[in-house]
Parts: structure tokens; sequence; C-alpha cells
């Protein structure tokens, strides 16, 4: 699987140092409310494990899966909610945790749908943002890093599925892809 990777863009000991960081800041910034950490499946995952273990706070979670994908590598713009919250959000504190954040449709859509649920403050952390393949904007509370637009695979990111188990994030082989 590594010998499909061209380069590691961001190590191991980078992310888990990012995210420490992070932690850290929600821990502060979530002291004594209500907070409901909701991840977003499957690519969150990894990131969300990692993230609530350095929020020293009670906290809950919950899990979205929604799709704009597929199979594809570019996003449809159409938006659908597989799988919905187990939780009431209305009056809590939510925080969206999302492995990355490419044009922005599926997490601008998300943040709507949200919102319509009263919760008491809706937020977003992300591991990973493409700022360069932007559609629609966004306001992300808690960022790890910006990252240039190449196809990204490990820590949580796929292709057709594989790669996610990766423990860094890497640049996928454009052979791979582009078959």
């Amino acid at each position: 699987m590594n010998n499909q990777i061209k380069e590691v863009l961001l190590s191991e000991e980078v992310i888990k140092e990012k995210v420490k960081v992070m932690g850290a800041k929600i821990t502060e910034d979530y002291r004594g409310k209500d907070l409901i950490v909701l991840g977003i499946l499957k690519g969150s995952v990894f990131f969300m494990s990692d993230l609530m273990k350095e929020i020293k706070i009670p906290c809950k979670m919950d899990f979205m899966a929604v799709s704009s994908y597929g199979d594809a590598t570019e996003s449809s713009g159409i938006v659908k909610i597989i799988k919905d919250l187990d939780f009431e959000i209305k009056g809590k504190d939510v925080l969206i945790v999302e492995d990355i954040i490419d044009s922005g449709i599926t997490l601008k859509y998300l943040m709507k749908y949200l919102s319509a649920r009263n919760p008491n403050s809706l937020e977003i952390a992300c591991l990973l943002n493409k700022p360069e393949r932007r559609k629609e904007e966004l306001q992300v509370k808690y960022l790890g890093f910006d990252v240039p637009d190449y196809f990204l695979v490990g820590y949580g990111l796929d292709y057709a599925e594989n790669y996610r188990n990766l423990p860094f994030v890497g640049i996928l082989d454009e052979k791979v892809y582009k078959k």
C-alpha cells in the first residue's frame, strides 16, 4: 500500500501534536457546557477518536453518515443523509468533527440541517482544509491544517474505501485513481 503513496504530507507525529493542541482548546472553550461531539462517518473516525482522548471534559458522541461522493473522486453536489443522529441536540453545544473540507457543499448543507434542530451552538472541528477547492464558505472554529489540492489518503481519508488505516496523511499516486 505504501508504494502507492507519492509523498507523506503529514506524519503521524505531526498529526498527534496538532490534535493535542486542538483538544486542549476545545476543552477550554466548552468547559461547563453540554457538549456533543458529532463525527461524520466514515472519514472522521480516526481524527474524532484521537481528538476525544484530548478533550478533558465530559462530552457525548454521536455520528452521522452523509454522502456527496459515492465511489467518485469529485463531489456530486447532492447531499444524502445515510445515518441521522441518535441524540436530541436542541439546547446542546454541538461540535461537528470532519476529516477534510473540500468543496464545503456537504458541510454547508449539514450546518443548515442541524441548525434547524436548535442547538445552543454549532461549530466545526476539521483536521484538513483544502481552500483551493471551496465552493461554499464555512466558518471552521478548530482547524488542523490547510493542505494543497492533491488526492489525500490515510488517517481516515480513503480512495474507494482503501487507505483509511494509514497512520499518516499522504498524497496518493495518480496512477492509482486515474486508471
